[in-house]
């Protein structure tokens, strides 16, 4: 094995490059500087000292300019927003709790001044922000509503003759909630509150709010006294990211300069006259909420980045773990060659690599908007579907992938000191923080049947009758066995003709894209017949085929995700390392497609015997991979210095070696003592059981 690695080394520089995408050194910068002793967390330290350690991190990252460069350089900073985000990822390499107070304090307190304030804002609070003179907390979610940002209960309202807008928390439930800097260190929130002057209440907006007395002393916690009006609860001890201080935040009657809403999307006059350059409610709403979709693009780039680390741990041990012996009755298998592991972690490290290169023509996307390269209504609903529909499959990516990796490790995957676990604690939060996944989905597949919708209603009447006939010719195709017994004269029983057709890119797309378009289809005729019925019937419709809807979506990113890929194999001009990933990418389309089979099957679009050939050429593809697993691992660009996982040092290799020179050396000196099993069988002449005697 290791003379065909040598003869068949894949360019993994190249691989590398392909990765890290347009931002590369960037990501490699950011990478290495989280290698400094300053910045990693300490396992098992307290959270009152993980979150005192943090900071000071953070004060660190400041003061050293890494955390500028999406603010405008006329204040400091570089106007790189993807570069921003590709580095602001790699801050997981440190300690992902150092990543999301990052991500509080400038990718949302910061970025919500930026994005949704003026020039007036940005001169008066971004210098603070930026050097973290002023930390602060993002004030959105509240205990009673958390996706439902529209619903929230805070208030706003206008006071025409002190000029001020009062803010107000009217019950228990409309208390601000998980908050990063809001327990301790926060001296100021962008609060998020209906709107309320002239007794008319224009929607949610922001404002800039202290909360602490920055010019009083710090208390025993670390903290500065609250502002008059202002109450903090702090959440404690949380199941991980414990570097970060999440509380509460209540606010009674506090008042605020006019000056202090962040007014790009609306503003209020002296005398209380409110104005909007967007007249419609619902869509200022949505472009005000569109302008903060960094949170979500740059959680799809962690988590995709967590699922690699953890694959670099699991696979770097597994090469080197040897555990029960087999065809060498002297020593003992690698657990990379047993089959159930390559099972178990190659199908991830081909999901990786799609989350990959999706996450990478996100960021792209992501970019051309806030840059101002191209940024219109159209591109900020494409990107944000795009995000709603990456950061669900990428979070739930990186649990799959960090526990997975845990069991793979075995006892040593366990302990602290080689990051599974704690990696995995800190994640948990991923699946629901910045919009739960389930409801991301559902917001896509709403855009799916948007889609659908507009495409039908566009249809003159010639064009109603091709559909109906295309719809019946699909029906007569799948839903009786015509299309099955095309595959079968096709195949003709034969395996290798099965597996011909299903590495044929157009036949993977189609078979993914198909499952797509019929369900969003068949879910949009359900539903039709209610579009003229009464809210509570529209609402039950939608209720019955809720799940099924988020299936679709999810269904939707995974083809998306086969898309980015295969684009990206056209700019691999190495025909050996082109091959390999062929096969990674084809891993990836069968593997999803295998998850689904009950479906394909259901609905005519395999028959039974190309079904079978989906499994067995998967294990074909894992046992083409496995030569080349540990080169596609290292590609990732993670060192034992970023893993900072002892299993990941090459020390598992060692104490095998240790371990097998000493069996060695026993032998060679007659020294080994003789197994039971190896003892000649005798017998004494009676009737009775055989007796081993010695040699």
């Amino acid at each position: 094995m290791s003379a065909e690695k040598t003869e068949r080394q894949l360019a993994v520089a190249t691989i590398a490059d392909l990765l890290d995408g347009r931002w590369a050194q960037r990501r490699r910068h950011t990478r290495d500087l989280c290698t400094d002793l300053d910045l990693v967390s300490l396992p098992g330290q307290p959270y009152p000292e993980h979150r005192a350690r943090v900071l000071t991190s953070l004060q660190k990252l400041a003061d050293l300019g890494e955390v500028q460069r999406a603010f405008p350089a006329a204040l400091g900073g570089a106007d790189d927003p993807g570069g921003n985000i590709a580095g602001f990822e790699e801050l997981i390499v440190a300690d992902p709790s150092l990543q999301i107070k990052a991500g509080v304090q400038w990718g949302l307190f910061g970025a919500a001044v930026l994005h949704l304030g003026t020039e007036h804002n940005h001169t008066e609070f971004l210098p603070d922000i930026m050097s973290l003179a002023v930390p602060g907390a993002f004030a959105m979610t509240e205990t009673g509503h958390g996706s439902d940002v529209a619903s929230i209960a805070t208030t706003a309202t206008y006071d025409p003759d002190a000029q001020e807008f009062v803010i107000h928390t009217p019950y228990r439930a409309a208390w601000k909630d998980y908050l990063g800097n809001a327990a301790l260190h926060g001296t100021a929130a962008v609060v998020f509150a209906q709107l309320i002057t002239r007794g008319v209440n224009h929607g949610v907006h922001a404002f800039y709010v202290p909360i602490r007395d920055a010019s009083a002393e710090r208390d025993d916690s670390g903290a500065h006294p609250m502002l008059p009006g202002v109450t903090s609860q702090d959440d404690g001890h949380k199941g991980g990211l414990n570097g970060i201080d999440n509380g509460r935040l209540a606010f009674d009657h506090v008042r605020v300069p006019r000056t202090n809403m962040l007014d790009r999307y609306g503003s209020v006059a002296v005398d209380g006259e409110y104005s909007s350059p967007i007249a419609s409610p619902g869509r200022r709403f949505f472009t005000m909420l569109s302008t903060l979709v960094q949170g979500r693009v740059s959680l799809d780039g962690a988590s995709t980045g967590v699922a690699k680390m953890a694959l670099a741990i699991a696979w770097r041990y597994a090469e080197e773990r040897r555990q029960f012996t087999g065809a060498d009755p002297e020593v003992e298998t690698v657990l990379a060659d047993y089959g159930t592991h390559r099972r178990r972690l190659l199908p991830l490290l081909a999901r990786t690599y799609a989350a990959q290169f999706l996450h990478n023509d996100l960021l792209e996307r992501f970019h051309g908007i806030f840059s101002g390269e191209h940024d219109t209504d159209e591109d900020r609903q494409d990107l944000e579907t795009l995000a709603a529909a990456a950061k669900p499959l990428s979070t739930w990516l990186a649990l799959e992938t960090l526990q997975t990796a845990r069991e793979a490790c075995g006892g040593q995957g366990f302990l602290s000191e080689n990051r599974l676990v704690g990696l995995r604690a800190d994640w948990d939060v991923y699946a629901t923080f910045e919009g739960d996944n389930t409801v991301l989905l559902q917001l896509v597949g709403k855009r799916l049947l948007t889609d659908y919708g507009r495409s039908t209603a566009k249809m003159d009447v010639a064009g109603q009758a091709r559909w109906v006939a295309e719809r019946a010719g699909d029906m007569a195709l799948h839903r009786t066995p015509l299309r099955r017994a095309s595959q079968s004269i096709r195949d003709w029983g034969s395996r290798a003709r099965s597996a011909e057709e299903l590495r044929d890119p157009a036949v993977q797309r189609e078979l993914l894209e198909d499952r797509v378009e019929t369900m969003v289809e068949e879910i949009a005729l359900r539903m039709r017949p209610s579009l003229k019925g009464t809210a509570a019937e529209r609402a039950a419709a939608f209720d019955a085929d809720q799940a099924e809807l988020v299936e679709a979506a999810r269904a939707h990113g995974e083809l998306l995700r086969w898309e980015s890929f295969t684009a990206a194999l056209a700019e691999v001009r190495d025909p050996d390392t082109a091959k390999v990933l062929r096969w990674l990418r084809d891993l990836f389309a069968l593997t999803t497609i295998e998850k689904n089979l009950a479906w394909y099957l259901v609905n005519g679009r395999l028959s039974a015997q190309r079904a079978r050939t989906v499994t067995s050429y998967v294990e074909r593809l894992l046992l083409r991979l496995r030569p080349h697993a540990l080169e596609l691992v290292e590609a990732f660009g993670y060192g034992p210095e970023h893993l900072r996982a002892e299993i990941a040092t090459g020390v598992e290799a060692e104490r095998q070696a240790e371990a097998m020179a000493y069996v060695r050396r026993q032998r060679a000196t007659g020294e080994a003592p003789i197994s039971e099993k190896h003892l000649p069988a005798v017998t004494d002449g009676s009737t009775g059981p055989k007796v081993a005697q010695p040699v």
